[in-house]
């Protein structure tokens, strides 16, 4: 059986996990989809009780996580019929294990059935708006860390690579954790591979990169207000 909700949010309903999708068990998918409903969910409702953000907000829960349900559905679909037993099926098997063989083609595979090529649409610009973090090892003031230890508390970090100072993050203080460090290394992304380093990354509670740019940026601000509500000015 293969169903979708076709829409995650009626009013103040909000569905995740199996409400939301079912599917064929192929590649263990349906745990790490639900999960990922769920963080994507649970820090936008959190602020949207919390009233720091508007009820709009939750409407990107849908917009980011419908499609990505589509198309674990869609591969596991895929994965049921190379699953049967006739001639076909078994030519269509021979020919997807010569594709396999290739480097490119098993890449592509393995981040989509491990979640790990997820692409939020979220505008044009660095290769990683809208991707997953990677789990880089940073040099801070505090000692070594990595930027996965850095979300355990689940609030986005405003995370600078370049100089220090060049932002002030009072007015979202108590949202935003502003980290200056440093990472020597190249960065590489599921699918994409090695990618340039942006100065700065604005990273969501849920891992994923909300904006990348310089510090002075203009759009800094902006994306700060959209995802985790307006300034609040100094008293």
């Amino acid at each position: 059986m293969t169903r979708q909700a076709a829409s995650y949010r009626e009013r103040r309903v909000l569905l995740a996990g199996d409400a939301a999708h079912v599917h064929g068990p192929q590649g263990g998918q349906g745990l790490n989809t639900g999960v990922q409903d769920a963080v994507n969910l649970g820090w936008k409702l959190a602020q949207v009780v919390n009233m720091t953000s508007p009820e709009s907000l939750l409407d990107t829960y849908h917009a980011e996580r419908h499609p990505v349900g589509a198309r674990v559905l869609q591969n596991t679909m895929a994965q049921v019929a190379l699953s049967r037993i006739d001639e076909r099926s078994q030519a269509l098997r021979d020919t997807m294990l010569e594709l396999l063989s290739m480097d490119e083609p098993r890449r592509r595979i393995a981040g989509m059935i491990s979640g790990l090529d997820i692409h939020y649409d979220l505008g044009e610009g660095h290769p990683l708006l809208g991707r997953r973090m990677p789990d880089l090892d940073l040099q801070t003031a505090d000692g070594q860390t990595r930027v996965a230890t850095l979300l355990h508390d689940a609030r986005p970090v405003l995370l600078n690579l370049g100089e220090p100072g060049a932002f002030d993050i009072a007015p979202w203080a108590n949202r935003v954790r502003l980290v200056d460090a440093k990472h020597v290394g190249v960065w590489e992304l599921p699918v994409l591979g090695e990618v340039a380093a942006p100065p700065t990354v604005l990273i969501r509670p849920d891992g994923h990169v909300a904006w990348t740019g310089d510090l002075t940026d203009p759009e800094l601000p902006r994306a700060l207000a959209t995802w985790f509500g307006v300034a609040i000015p100094a008293p």
